[in-house]
């Protein structure tokens, strides 16, 4: 990773991409609003480590210049109660991503904060109260998560940072803090939520709150959770998905238009919502086809009504394998950005009509 090089399947995408049409994003105003982001929450870990990240040219540089150079424009970071050392596990102390975020905002970035009400990672398969509040009845519980939500960004506040986005629980198709948070006490967890929502509200009233499933193409998944999640009253302004067709064991192009009709059907059936692409990534040795299905789930959000597709969030591009071990980032083995995140500064293409074959992407010369 610290000797660059022109690896061979680089060479062959950049010849590919040279024969393409070059088509950046216009300077509209809806093109400078949706949210081309990505998720760096190990970034600060592997500068810590020494990782060094090169840019297109081959030459040392900061990591976010890198990433804004690849049309990113936002930037999401993930909060554990109190972590622990861990290079890839802990870390994103409330106090580390205040720094991060203040860092990332100071350099022109959208802030998007989650928050996972975990002391680690917290996802559809896991979702562990912290060790500081394992032994809390529900009551305090719900104190616990608007005390830290509310702290954590009045934190943010005061270093000058208000994030546009809060994600209340990270991909939580079961619930939070189990088990007194699980879905199946539906009552309980949408009052963990509300208090999360309230805390936001209370230090940033135009923060906008998200509610963070996995599955973006689960249509199913969607009305159950957040028909039950209304029924209770649950407060929330966005809908936030995550699209891994890697995890799925197929081709994006076999669940993509499950994903754009799910977005859709969440705008409509909720009245008032937002959505957005809150993770997405792919196999970083599949450049040509993570390109092309970044470029398709871009479509597919920009094409939600009345602009309310926010926008599409890579998870942790910059997470290089060879420091991660983690195959679903958008570094090289040579320490220089995939040419695959170039799909975010493509302009977006129409949708076809029903009925209609889809129109191939066009590629940004390199």
């Amino acid at each position: 990773m610290k000797f660059p090089f022109f690896a061979p399947w680089r060479s062959a995408l950049v010849l590919g991409l040279v024969c393409g049409t070059l088509l950046l994003a216009s300077p509209s105003a809806a093109a400078q609003t949706f949210a081309k982001g990505a998720d760096v929450g190990w970034l600060q870990q592997m500068e810590a480590t020494g990782y060094v990240f090169y840019n297109e040219q081959g030459q040392a540089q900061d990591c976010f210049a890198i990433l804004k150079a690849q049309g990113i424009n936002s930037i999401r970071l993930r909060v554990f109660v109190n972590p622990s050392d861990d290079k890839a596990s802990g870390h994103c102390s409330p106090a580390e991503v205040v720094a991060m975020a203040k860092r990332a905002a100071g350099l022109g970035f959208r802030v998007m904060i989650d928050f996972h009400y975990s002391d680690t990672w917290a996802d559809p398969g896991k979702q562990a109260k912290p060790a500081a509040w394992a032994s809390h009845p529900f009551a305090q519980l719900l104190t616990d998560v608007y005390d830290h939500t509310f702290n954590t960004l009045t934190a943010l506040k005061a270093s000058g940072v208000t994030p546009e986005w809060v994600q209340v629980g990270n991909e939580i198709p079961g619930g939070l803090l189990w088990p007194e948070g699980s879905t199946k006490n539906f009552p309980q967890l949408t009052q963990l939520i509300t208090k999360g929502y309230e805390a936001v509200k209370a230090v940033s009233p135009g923060t906008k709150v998200i509610v963070h499933l996995d599955r973006g193409n689960d249509n199913a998944l969607y009305r159950d959770f957040f028909d039950k999640l209304t029924a209770n009253g649950g407060k929330f302004d966005v809908v936030g998905m995550s699209y891994y067709p890697y995890w799925l064991k197929q081709d994006y192009t076999a669940s993509i238009a499950n994903l754009r009709a799910n977005l859709l059907d969440m705008v409509s059936r909720y009245p008032g919502k937002e959505v957005v692409v809150a993770e997405v990534g792919n196999d970083y040795t599949a450049v040509q086809n993570t390109y092309a299905m970044l470029v398709a789930v871009q479509q597919a959000v920009r094409a939600v009504p009345q602009g309310k597709g926010l926008g599409v969030f890579y998870w942790e591009p910059e997470g290089a394998k060879s420091w991660s071990g983690y195959q679903l980032s958008a570094w090289g083995d040579d320490g220089r950005p995939s040419p695959a995140l170039k799909a975010f500064l493509a302009a977006p293409q129409p949708q076809p009509a029903p009925g209609q074959p889809a129109k191939a992407a066009k590629k940004p010369v390199k």
